[in-house]
C-alpha cells in the first residue's frame, strides 16, 4: 500500500472536481430557472442528458485510457468540465444544454481511469477500502457544490459562479501534469483491454456481476433523484431557502463520506453482495421517510431524515466498484469498470426524468415511494444472490 498513496489521492482529487461540476447546475437550478424562464424540474432532463453522455463515453473510454494513459484522459475530462461550466455562464437554454453535454463527457471516463490505475497499484484485499475512499470524492464534491455555489450566488451570481468553477477545473488539470509521468508508467503497463462487447458479454454472463450491475442501475436512480432534486424539493415542497437546502445537502454528503468509508472497509471483511443488499434495505426506509416530509415538518426532522437518507444512499458505489474490480480478469479492470459505470450512469439517465414526471403528475411523495419500491426489489435480489453463493460454497 505504500506506493498507492499518491495514486489514490490523485484520483480522489479528480473525482472531487468532476463531481462538483456535475452538481453545479442542480444546486443553482432555482436561480438558473428564473433567468432562463424554465421549470426548476427541468433539472431532471439536464441530469439525464449528463449521464446519457457519460454512459456512452464510459463505454468508449477503456481504449483511450490504455492508449493515451489514464492520467491524460483524466486531464482531458477536467478541461471538458471547464468548457461546460464556461458555456453555462452564457445564460441561455442552448448554451446550458451544450454545457451539460461537456460535463457529461467529463464524467464518463473517471471511474474506468481510476480502476485502471488503482487495480494495478492496490492489493486486492484492500480494494473495498481504497475504491470506497476514491469514491468519497463524489460526496465531497457534492458537499462542496452544496456549500460553495449557494454562497457564490449571493456574491457574484450563478453565471460568475460557473466561471469561477471553470477556472478551478483548468487549474486542477495543470496541477496534475507533474504527476502524470509517474502514474502513467504503471497505468499503461498492462496489456490492452479487449473490446467493449467482450466486456459486456463477460459481465452479463457472470451471475454475480449481472446482479451487481443491474442493482447499480437501480441504486443510482435513488442516489441521483436524492442528490439532484434535494435542493429543489426542499425549496419547493418544504419551504426552505436555497441556502438552507444547500447546507443540508452538504451535511448529508459529508456524513455519507464517512459511511462510504465504513462500508468499503466492511466490504473487505464480509461478502460485498450481502452488504449491498442490506444497504438497499436502509435506502428504502430513508427514501420513504424523505417522501413523507411535509411543508410543516420541523426543521430538525427534515435535517434528521435528509442527512440519514443521504448518508446511506451515497454509500454503496465504492463497494460495488471494488467487487467489479475484484472479479475482473487480469488487465481488464478498465474495460469491466466501464461496463459497471455505463450501467450505473444509465440509471441516472432514466431515473431523474421519470422522477420528475411522477412528481409533476402525482406529487413528490409518490415519486419517492416509486423509487423506494425499485430499490427494495434490487436489495432483496442481492441478498438472495448472496445467500445462494454461500449455500453453493457450503
Amino acid at each position: 500500500m505504500k506506493g498507492a498513496a499518491v495514486p489514490v489521492a490523485t484520483m480522489l482529487a479528480i473525482q472531487v472536481m468532476i463531481s462538483l461540476a456535475v452538481l453545479s447546475l442542480s444546486v443553482m437550478m432555482p436561480a438558473v430557472a428564473v433567468d432562463l424562464a424554465i421549470d426548476p424540474k427541468t433539472v431532471g432532463l439536464f441530469t439525464a442528458l449528463i449521464y446519457a453522455v457519460a454512459a456512452v463515453v464510459a463505454l468508449a473510454a477503456a481504449g483511450p485510457i490504455v492508449r493515451f494513459g489514464a492520467m491524460r484522459v483524466s486531464q482531458a475530462a477536467l478541461l471538458m468540465a471547464a468548457i461546460g461550466l464556461a458555456f453555462n455562464s452564457a445564460a441561455t437554454v442552448a448554451t446550458t444544454v451544450i454545457a451539460v453535454l461537456f460535463i457529461g463527457a467529463a464524467q464518463g471516463p473517471i471511474n474506468p481511469a481510476s480502476a485502471h490505475i488503482l487495480a494495478a497499484r492496490v492489493p486486492r484485499e484492500w480494494f473495498g477500502a481504497v475504491f470506497s475512499l476514491k469514491q468519497t470524492g463524489v460526496p465531497i464534491g457534492f458537499a462542496l457544490a452544496g456549500f460553495i455555489f449557494p454562497l457564490l450566488l449571493g456574491f457574484v451570481g450563478w453565471q460568475n459562479a460557473s466561471l469561477i468553477a471553470a477556472g478551478a477545473a483548468v487549474l486542477a488539470a495543470l496541477v496534475l501534469e507533474p504527476l502524470r509521468p509517474r502514474l502513467e508508467v504503471i497505468a499503461v503497463a498492462g496489456r490492452p483491454s479487449g473490446s467493449i462487447g467482450k466486456s459486456m458479454r463477460f459481465v452479463f454472463a457472470h451471475k454475480k456481476l449481472r446482479v451487481l450491475g443491474c442493482s447499480a442501475f437501480v441504486y443510482v436512480i435513488a442516489q441521483h433523484t436524492f442528490t439532484f432534486y434535494l435542493v429543489t424539493y426542499l425549496y419547493q415542497h418544504c419551504g426552505l431557502t436555497i441556502g438552507r437546502a444547500g447546507l443540508l445537502l452538504s451535511a448529508s454528503q459529508l456524513v455519507g463520506t464517512v459511511v462510504r468509508l465504513l462500508s468499503g472497509g466492511m466490504g473487505d471483511r464480509i461478502p460485498r453482495m450481502q452488504l449491498l443488499g442490506w444497504t438497499g434495505i436502509l435506502m428504502t426506509v430513508g427514501c420513504i421517510a424523505t417522501g413523507l416530509l411535509a411543508s410543516d415538518s420541523p426543521f430538525w426532522l427534515i435535517t434528521l431524515v435528509v442527512v440519514a437518507y443521504g448518508s446511506v444512499v451515497i454509500s454503496w458505489n465504492g463497494t460495488s466498484q471494488a467487487e467489479f474490480a475484484h472479479l475482473s480478469p487480469p488487465g481488464e479492470a478498465a474495460a469491466v469498470a466501464a461496463v459497471q459505470t455505463a450501467l450505473a450512469f444509465s440509471g441516472a439517465v432514466f431515473g431523474p426524468p421519470l422522477f420528475a414526471l411522477i412528481a409533476s403528475t402525482a406529487g413528490y411523495r409518490q415519486a419517492f415511494f416509486a423509487v423506494a419500491a425499485c430499490v427494495l426489489a434490487a436489495a432483496i435480489w442481492q441478498i438472495a444472490a448472496a445467500r445462494d453463493e454461500v449455500a453453493a460454497i457450503r
